[in-house]
């Protein structure tokens, strides 16, 4: 069973827009007379030439302004398309070749239905990124930190000493015992 060929834009002015490629010679450009017309200022009217040879197709840039591309490499010289091929014209357009065939063998044959060309199929809708998740910073795991405990005890016992000291000093004052506890000052 014969190959059917297409190109389908994925970027430029119709995504998603597909070209079915059949006959042995097809121009590409923005004339709409082309037999892939693209209407967008960076095609030239007539900026590359597909030809039908030894059941593949083969792509030449005909001295278009902007350059025609395969897998991001400008063309000097006609080159042979493989299916998953990306062709630029320009910066902007970029086309993705297909080979559609039916081998007898296939356990499965899928085939995208080709939209007329006056009636792009529509753009799909472009899902909503999921938000990215926060970043968490994570302090770098380490042992506990010790802590040395003998400025507190020592703060601590100083405090008590004193606490004890005034407690000592007001119950003395208080029972008029300073001759008991202190004859050499009071000269009692």
């Amino acid at each position: 069973m014969a190959a059917q060929f297409q190109f389908v834009m994925r970027s430029g002015p119709t995504p998603g827009a597909t070209f079915s490629l059949e006959g042995d010679q097809l121009i590409i450009g923005r004339d709409s007379s082309s037999g892939v017309a693209i209407n967008d200022a960076e095609v030239s009217r007539k900026h590359a030439r597909l030809t039908f040879q030894g059941g593949k197709y083969v792509l030449e840039d005909l001295g278009s302004t902007n350059g025609t591309f395969v897998n991001g490499q400008r063309l000097a010289s006609p080159t042979v398309l493989k299916s998953g091929d990306v062709v630029s014209l320009g910066e902007q357009i970029v086309l993705m070749y297909e080979a559609l065939s039916a081998d007898a063998g296939a356990t499965v044959i899928s085939a995208r239905k080709s939209a007329p060309r006056s009636a792009p199929a529509p753009a799909p809708a472009p899902a909503a990124a999921p938000a990215p998740a926060p970043q968490q910073y994570y302090a770098p795991s380490a042992a506990p930190k010790k802590t040395n405990m003998t400025p507190i005890l020592i703060g601590a016992g100083v405090l008590v000493f004193i606490c004890i000291c005034a407690v000592a000093f007001w119950y003395i004052d208080a029972n008029y015992l300073w001759c008991t506890f202190f004859p050499f000052i009071t000269g009692c």
